[in-house]
């Protein structure tokens, strides 16, 4: 099968156009599923050792023979058939897989239950080719803990040859993955950070949708109220192919009844000249851990206003100084609620029922928290989320966030979206529950990646992805790892 025009489209392709290659029979789905598992093999545990994947399947190529005798009968194939997908190691997926989260205590936990998510990819045909790695608890062990470790999987290392260092989001494994071409898909999830970061890093596409906009059943869970699974892919286009077979309300899942997913108001927007675009630069774009991307950033404005859109800048948050001073009990108190009532749920895996047993079985092995477990401890001290307290924060939370942040700057400035330099607003984003958008835009003069992340407010998740759609046209620009 090894042609420079088909190695091309496995890996630059979009999801579409395989799929087409593949119904012309152009080559086999197995030949496909191979050329996937043969470049893991050779950039994850050797070559570069990116350790993107902790786990490879087993009858990936079972799965694919399969698929191929379904295509050549001509038996109904689904939207995504034959197409690899790889899945974060905090989604579960009964009997075939272990479930660890990142977390060394549970290394051989194996659940009942498969995650919505990955049901509704395989009813479409997916085929799971492995699971990847992801920062311990997505990231909630240590406050000093860089987001490319976990005790479980190691450590994971950026295609592009940088650090994914402390706060860059835990779906490292995730982008890592999709960026070296292990496959064109990836789910992933983010409570504040940890699609928009790693994307950005990784220079790849990260979508994370409104909280509830799709299915959390079946994720190891963080932080409730913010946890949003979401998708890595080489485009944009790409992940709404993803989102048309993974969205919906799942009976199950509250929030994802209660959201309204009628945001017809995207599809009034065919051009840039119909956009507007806010830049918030106070306590975002003008941090100083951003400063080295500012002159990208700039650029990128200034192309966008080229091709037609109208940026307002500054289009700041009236409560930005405030969100970056915020220090809240959400995140502590809501983890250890949810994840004692997950353990309950999954009957004590590997022996660990309470998050009180996994810090004395942490306490046991100080080989596998060599950064401390300071989250985990400052969070077994929490009182539960009737305490007087986590609920006047999570107010505090959704009114700096969203009321007084995100949808007054958009108020204010008359915008459809706002802008930021690579993860600038994600601890806004996080508490607001907002849509995330993260578009690979070039590299810097060292080489790391540069992208920029576009929100809008809650629910309106067509209007952000109508937007995004004309923003990765003009300034969109994914670089591919020289491995």
């Amino acid at each position: 099968m090894a042609t420079p025009d088909i190695d091309g489209l496995l890996l630059r392709g979009s999801i579409a156009a395989i799929g087409t290659a593949l119904r012309a029979r152009k080559f086999s789905i197995r030949e496909m599923i191979q050329f996937y598992l043969s470049r893991i093999a050779a950039f994850n545990h050797a070559g570069p050792q990116l350790n993107a994947i902790r786990v490879v399947a087993e009858d990936a190529l079972d799965e694919a023979d399969r698929a191929d005798r379904a295509l050549e009968s001509g038996t109904a194939v689904g939207a995504l058939h034959g197409i690899p997908v790889l899945i974060k190691d905090n989604i579960l997926i009964a009997k075939e897989y272990t479930t660890t989260a990142g977390v060394a205590a549970f290394s051989s936990f194996v659940p009942r239950r498969t995650a919505t998510l990955v049901r509704r990819l395989r009813g479409a045909g997916a085929i799971v080719i492995g699971k990847t790695n992801l920062t311990e608890f997505a990231d909630y062990v240590a406050d000093v803990m860089p987001a490319e470790f976990s005790s479980a999987g190691g450590v994971v290392r950026n295609p592009h040859g940088i650090r994914y260092g402390r706060g860059q989001g835990s779906s490292v494994g995730s982008a890592a993955a999709v960026a070296a071409g292990f496959a064109p898909i990836a789910l992933g999830g983010e409570t504040q950070n940890s699609i928009q970061t790693p994307a950005n890093y990784s220079s790849v596409v990260g979508y994370k949708p409104s909280v509830g906009m799709l299915s959390r059943v079946g994720i190891v869970p963080l932080v409730p109220s913010q946890d949003a699974p979401g998708t890595l892919t080489r485009s944009l286009e790409d992940a709404e192919f993803v989102m048309a077979v993974i969205g919906g309300a799942d009976p199950a899942d509250a929030i994802s009844i209660a959201m309204d997913r009628d945001d017809r108001r995207g599809a009034r927007i065919e051009r840039l000249n119909q956009v507007r675009i806010g830049v918030p630069r106070r306590a975002m774009a003008e941090r100083p851990e951003f400063a080295s991307m500012i002159p990208l950033f700039e650029e990128s404005l200034r192309r966008l206003a080229a091709a037609g859109a109208a940026i307002v800048d500054p289009c700041d948050l009236p409560s930005a100084e405030q969100l970056q001073e915020v220090r809240s009990s959400v995140f502590r108190t809501e983890f250890k609620a949810s994840l004692n009532a997950f353990l309950d749920e999954q009957d004590a895996p590997c022996g660990i029922d309470s998050l009180d047993t996994l810090i004395r079985w942490n306490e046991a092995h100080p080989d596998k928290i060599p950064y401390g477990q300071s989250l985990l401890l400052a969070a077994n001290e929490t009182q539960g989320v009737n305490d007087p307290r986590y609920r006047a924060d999570r107010r505090r939370d959704i009114e700096l966030s969203r009321h007084g942040g995100i949808d007054a700057a958009l108020r204010a400035g008359n915008v459809d979206v706002l802008i930021a330099p690579m993860g600038a607003a994600a601890k806004c984003t996080g508490k607001a529950g907002a849509p995330t958008i993260a578009i690979p835009a070039g590299l810097g003069g060292d080489g790391t990646p540069f992208g920029v992340t576009l929100y809008t407010s809650f629910g309106a998740d067509g209007v952000l992805v109508a937007v995004a759609r004309l923003v990765e046209r003009t300034i969109g620009d994914r670089r591919i790892p020289k491995l």
